[in-house]
């Protein structure tokens, strides 16, 4: 009978050794996952805002985070001049500049 119960227990700690293994395997998976449909995509698109972000000149017309439009009027370091009316100047940081307006239709 204890030849038994020690048999059983063998065969018990097998499954629970290919059970971790398994359990090992589905959280590489998912961290591969992860890293190909969330992490990936973000890494690109800031590397992407960046370059926009390098390549604004002045006379650019922009939209900040803030919802903020004007052109551009002066670029120093990170700090962009921004011209949002007449003789109505803001300076704002270079980070909050989040889309190019230049091409985008007149409204009135």
């Amino acid at each position: 009978m204890s030849t038994i119960l020690f048999i059983t227990a063998q065969a018990g700690n097998a499954g629970a050794g290919a059970s971790s293994m398994n359990m090992l395997l589905m959280m590489g998976l998912m961290i591969v996952v992860f890293y190909f449909f969330m992490i990936r995509p973000q890494m690109k698109r800031q590397k992407e805002m960046t370059k926009f972000r390098e390549a604004l000149q002045k006379g650019d017309k922009i939209v900040t985070t803030g919802g903020i439009y004007g052109k551009i009027d002066e670029i120093k370091d990170n700090i962009i001049i921004l011209e949002v009316a007449a003789n109505v100047k803001l300076k704002v940081d270079k980070s909050v500049v989040l889309k190019d307006m230049s091409d985008a239709p007149v409204q009135k």
